[in-house]
């Protein structure tokens, strides 16, 4: 029979090795969340859910790791873009820097509102200001050059609300999708209507995706001996926009796979994702990430001239698409 004292005990050991237990549980459990940073939602599940469903052989939808590709946005989707869009900061910049050499820009738009700060009158140019802009910005030198230029930038520019380098304002939970899914035998690629060449520079050391699987806008290159070294220059002439329409165009001729995985944040992801989700075969992802956190980011859809999130969210009801709803769904936004 046992006593009093002894049934004490066994109980007390009992209790400790039920909250070792439970502990180590939990331990597992948190080593192995690919997703920290996202909270236990349906988004998250349906990430989760997908994925499985690709990777696993005698699943249905099995698809091959070589037919594994997913697409990202990059404005919105994977680092900030309000207050205006960072290649738009790049070039306001570069046109501050560059007045001196153009004493005519004091008296001519869309340069004189640049040098003024008068964002109004910048807005009112249109788009035939901003590319005015980017075409004066980012041409007339050859692309190391160019290249440089973007590396000195980002390593001296702050963000004016978080006053931090662009490149530490990145999304953690989808810098952890990045990885997620390159640990699950996809190929990940930046589909952006930014220049190619303003995001090559540092996409992989930022997020772990190199050079050759960046698609972006573009300016037309030439060929050229300076000095007896190969170059190629910079033109100020548009070459592609890698936005709206363009973007399963740019898919098509860089990538040449139909992706089965696309995430985006606005309208001009809209085309992106009809490419990747409507056309049948095996499962495929769509994603909207909403930026509804006006106290870790900011809140935002139809009423913005950055990053408009309209049509494409009325699409997302219709079509099954996952929407992200930032402040609801993630934990943290950014890095700490």
């Amino acid at each position: 029979m046992i006593s009093a004292r002894n049934f004490l005990h066994f109980s007390r050991g009992v209790a400790l090795a039920a909250a070792v237990c439970f502990f180590a549980a939990t331990l597992a459990v948190a080593q192995t969340d690919a997703l920290p940073s996202w909270n236990d939602t349906a988004p998250k599940q349906a990430i989760i859910s997908f994925v499985e469903k690709v990777t696993k052989p005698d699943s249905a939808d099995f698809v091959p790791e070589a037919e594994r590709i997913a697409v990202f946005d990059n404005d919105g989707t994977l680092w900030v873009e309000h207050p205006i869009y960072t290649q738009l900061a790049f070039a306001l910049d570069r046109v501050k820097s560059l007045a001196p050499q153009h004493p005519e820009w004091k008296e001519t738009q869309p340069f004189k509102a640049v040098l003024e700060g008068d964002m109004k009158a910048l807005a009112a140019s249109g788009e035939k200001g901003l590319v005015e802009l980017i075409m004066t910005t980012h041409a007339g030198m050859t692309t190391s050059d160019f290249q440089k230029i973007v590396i000195d930038w980002l390593a001296s520019a702050r963000d004016p609300k978080f006053k931090r380098p662009y490149t530490e304002l990145v999304y953690q939970p989808m810098i952890e999708l990045l990885a997620y899914l390159r640990a699950n035998g996809f190929k990940t690629f930046i589909v952006s209507g930014g220049g190619v060449e303003l995001m090559r520079p540092w996409a992989e050391k930022v997020y772990g995706i190199p050079p050759e699987q960046v698609v972006g806008s573009s300016i037309k290159t030439e060929f050229r001996m300076e000095d007896d070294t190969p170059t190629l220059f910079r033109l100020p002439e548009v070459n592609f926009i890698d936005d709206k329409a363009g973007k399963p165009v740019g898919i098509n001729q860089q990538i040449g796979r139909r992706p089965i995985a696309a995430f985006g944040n606005s309208d001009g992801d809209l085309q992106m994702l009809q490419w990747t989700t409507m056309a049948g075969g095996p499962a495929r992802l769509g994603v909207l990430i909403h930026h509804t956190d006006a106290a870790r980011e900011y809140a935002y859809d139809r009423d913005t001239e950055f990053g408009r999130l309209d049509k494409a969210l009325d699409a997302a009801a219709i079509t099954g698409w996952t929407v992200v709803d930032m402040k609801a769904d993630w934990k943290q936004v950014f890095k700490d």
